[in-house]
């Protein structure tokens, strides 16, 4: 059984980099998000055993949905994915939960890293 994982980015071009890099690695893409209230719904609906993340994203952000999801389920795994710049958010995001994160722009190896860590935790 592999790996689900949930993409959350507004920009198409970063939801399709993080599909193939995890999909290299062997995790299940279940679904995509563009919003923070997207991602909230898709959470509870596919329930996925990683989200990736990003902050900055028009109607929610990704600070907020995380909370939500953390709040909605504890044990959620949340990686947060986003500019170098965002650096205060990347801190309250892990004080909320968050388990990790990847700073953009990112090498390949640092998300088959992150995929490969996480898939051993299952």
């Amino acid at each position: 059984m592999s790996n689900r994982l949930l993409i959350v980015d507004d920009a198409m071009i970063m939801r399709l980099r993080i599909r193939e890099i995890a999909t290299q690695a062997g995790w299940e893409v279940v679904g995509e998000a563009a919003d923070g209230n997207q991602a909230i719904e898709m959470f509870r609906r596919l329930k996925p055993d990683l989200v990736t993340m990003d902050i900055v994203m028009p109607s929610m952000d990704g600070v907020d949905a995380l909370q939500a999801i953390r709040e909605a389920a504890p044990n959620a795994r949340v990686c947060m994915v986003s500019a170098l710049n965002q650096r205060e958010k990347l801190a309250e995001c892990i004080r909320l939960g968050a388990i990790d994160f990847v700073v953009k722009p990112f090498e390949k190896s640092q998300l088959i890293s992150l995929f490969e860590k996480q898939g051993r935790i299952q």
